[in-house]
This record gives C-alpha cells, sequence and structure tokens, in this order.
C-alpha cells in the first residue's frame, strides 16, 4: 500500500484527531493491526478502545508502517494554540524546520490567541 493512499485511509478510520494521536504515539514504526486488541496495547493507548477497534475491522490483519506526518501534526498542534518552539520538540526537528513546513503552507491560519494587534505597526 503506497503512503499517499495508506495516510487517506487511516484518516478516513480514525478521523484526523484520532490520525494525529496515532502518527504522534507511534510513528515511524512497523504496527501489526490485529482482529482485537488488548487494553494494553500500544495502539489502544495512543487512540482509545473505540477507534483502535475501528482501526482493526478497517485493516486486520496488516501490517503498516505508521507515518510520521510531520505536516498534519504540526498544522493540529498550531490549530491547538502551540507555538514554533513546542511544535519542533514534539515533532524532533528545529524551529527553523517548522517555519519552513509552515511557509509552504498557503492561508495558513494565525494560532489561536495570537491574533495580531490592529495598533501595532507595520513596518514592510
Amino acid at each position: 500500500m503506497g503512503e499517499f493512499r495508506l495516510t487517506t485511509e487511516l484518516q478516513a478510520i480514525l478521523g484526523m484527531d484520532g490520525y494525529v494521536r496515532f502518527c504522534d504515539a507511534l510513528g515511524g514504526t512497523r504496527v501489526y493491526v490485529s482482529h482485537s486488541f488488548r487494553d494494553e496495547h500500544e495502539v489502544v493507548q495512543a487512540v482509545g478502545r473505540i477507534l483502535a477497534d475501528k482501526l482493526s475491522r478497517a485493516m486486520a490483519p496488516a501490517t503498516i508502517r505508521v507515518p510520521l506526518a510531520r505536516r498534519e501534526r504540526a498544522l493540529w498542534f498550531r490549530a491547538q494554540g502551540m507555538n514554533n518552539g513546542t511544535i519542533a520538540r514534539k515533532l524532533g526537528i528545529t524551529e527553523n524546520g517548522v517555519g519552513k513546513l509552515f511557509g509552504r503552507e498557503h492561508d495558513l491560519p494565525e494560532r489561536p490567541g495570537s491574533a495580531k494587534n490592529d495598533r501595532q505597526l507595520n513596518l514592510f
């Protein structure tokens, strides 16, 4: 299964919140998706019982390479109000890397709570 197809399928199964939690916890590793998961299984710990069961019904039996999903995680963390430094630490990249990642995004919304002050001078 191609990476794009796997990403699309995981997002459809888990929803964006579940997908981000799944990739945040297990990204970069191979995970065996069994027909059922025990409560202490890393997939259940990452996304919860309901989503783990949904993943199992949709994909078992399979071994998948969980995407790093840096772009999706970065955008999700930004929407949660995290600053670039915090996002960089969570993604394991530099702040410059986060800046470059966001620089490639069109129509990037401001972080919640960071609205620009109308009284602030624009020097450019």
